[in-house]
């Protein structure tokens, strides 16, 4: 069942309203509300059914506190309440029926908290203190340009290690801290994404139960789910049991996509290379890809399929090549001109290899962008990051000459080392 209460903005209505159906509950509300800035006359006598009465003939606040511990059946009664409040309202419910079926089908219907009584003052208060942070938190561009198109970006690594993550993380927060952009990192590594690690949060289960139940996801799901790293930015990661098969078509992904593309001005989307084999398909609206390589022989041959899968699968999406983590001092399996010889076109960025800015990130929680700053590793990072977030019209990506990936410079040379070697990558190229 999707939320009725969706994360639409709407206006003239008042911050807070209650319904409570006991006087403790009341006088437990009211140097709470006072706190967040609320007005304590908005604390009403009747649960539920006063609520339905009371709104239906006036304007819904922004957050709803209501008390079904009067009602018989509250799952249909929170879906009357539904019929006549507007979009947007947060609602906080509490009751008496200690059930996880209900609760689960409670927040299912859309309300954002239900509390059991008895519950006590810090519990109150942290649900209103969330629900107050989710009303300053990302909405539907609220606060940006909502002119500029929104632009979506994934970024795919070549081989595991060479900083995909890293790089997806550094640019999220460079698009949210230096260019006030409302950024969304999207992390679909489910067990093992670094992406709320990297910045020094608690990833959350959002993604997990977006997975389980993707019929919850929608607008307000997205408020709830993601969390802020800074006043734009705002993660979506997770850290699944590693003993936990999660069975995924894609469609939760795809919605979560589509939720974000709607609530952010920019999304971020790192996504394995064993995701974008299986589900293609979230890369049909992407405008901007990044792969992440590396200079050597498995990562050349890689770059070359990858570039290919964007001609056929994702043709509207510009690529850009990105060689992470390369020596300064030596050291290269292969160079940076047989690289791009083999590849058939030129690196757009070259991130050198500086370990002691890596160690001092991972130890202060920063992203590398924000531990490099005006370093010969950040400043690449930055104008990466200015590029993509440019909505100029070069979505359209020169393509990538397939039948000539076997010249005498090319990537037939660099594995004439490796017998048979040639002959499969030339076939796959092709394919």
């Amino acid at each position: 069942m999707n939320a009725p209460f969706n994360s639409a903005q709407a206006t003239h209505r008042d911050a807070f309203q209650a319904f409570v159906c006991d006087e403790e509950t009341s006088e437990m509300l009211k140097p709470i509300v006072s706190e967040l800035g609320w007005a304590q006359e908005k604390i009403n006598k009747g649960g539920l059914r006063n609520a339905v009465q009371s709104l239906s003939v006036s304007s819904s606040p922004n957050v709803l506190f209501v008390d079904l511990s009067e009602s018989g059946d509250p799952l249909n009664d929170i879906n009357s309440l539904a019929e006549v409040c507007e979009p947007g309202t947060i609602v906080i419910a509490a009751g008496q029926i200690n059930d996880v079926r209900l609760y689960r089908d409670l927040l299912s219907s859309g309300i954002q908290d239900y509390l059991l009584k008895p519950f006590n003052a810090d519990q109150l208060r942290d649900s209103l203190t969330q629900a107050q942070m989710m009303l300053s938190g990302p909405r539907h561009n609220e606060g940006g340009d909502s002119a500029r198109p929104h632009v979506m970006t994934a970024f795919i690594g070549t081989r595991g290690g060479v900083g995909a993550s890293s790089l997806a993380s550094s640019v999220a927060w460079l698009m949210s801290e230096k260019q006030n952009r409302l950024t969304a990192l999207l992390d679909l590594d489910i067990h093992f994404g670094t992406g709320a690690l990297t910045l020094d949060l608690e990833p959350g289960r959002g993604l997990i139960d977006a997975i389980e139940n993707p019929s919850r996801i929608d607008g307000l799901f997205i408020e709830r789910a993601m969390v802020k790293a800074n006043d734009k930015l705002a993660v979506l990661s997770a850290e699944a049991p590693i003993n936990q098969p999660m069975i995924n078509d894609g469609s939760a992904f795809y919605q979560l996509e589509e939720e974000i593309r709607s609530a952010f001005e920019v999304s971020v989307i790192d996504i394995p290379r064993a995701t974008l084999v299986q589900f293609p398909h979230l890369l049909h609206d992407t405008n901007k890809a990044v792969i992440v390589t590396e200079l050597t022989l498995g990562a050349t041959r890689d770059t070359i399929r990858l570039l290919s899968w964007f001609k056929s699968n994702a043709p509207q999406a510009k690529v850009i090549v990105v060689a992470n983590r390369v020596p300064t001092s030596g050291g290269l399996e292969i160079s940076r001109k047989d690289f791009e010889n083999s590849i058939e076109r030129k690196i757009d960025y070259v991130i050198p290899f500086d370990p002691k800015i890596a160690v001092q990130a991972a130890k202060l929680g920063k992203t590398l962008a924000e531990a490099a700053k005006s370093s010969k590793v950040g400043t690449p990072i930055v104008r990466l990051a200015e590029q993509l977030a440019s909505v100029e019209d070069d979505s359209v990506q020169e393509s990538v000459d397939e039948g000539s990936l076997m010249d005498k410079f090319g990537f037939k040379s660099l594995l004439s080392k490796k017998p048979g070697n040639a002959k499969k990558a030339e076939q796959e190229a092709a394919e």
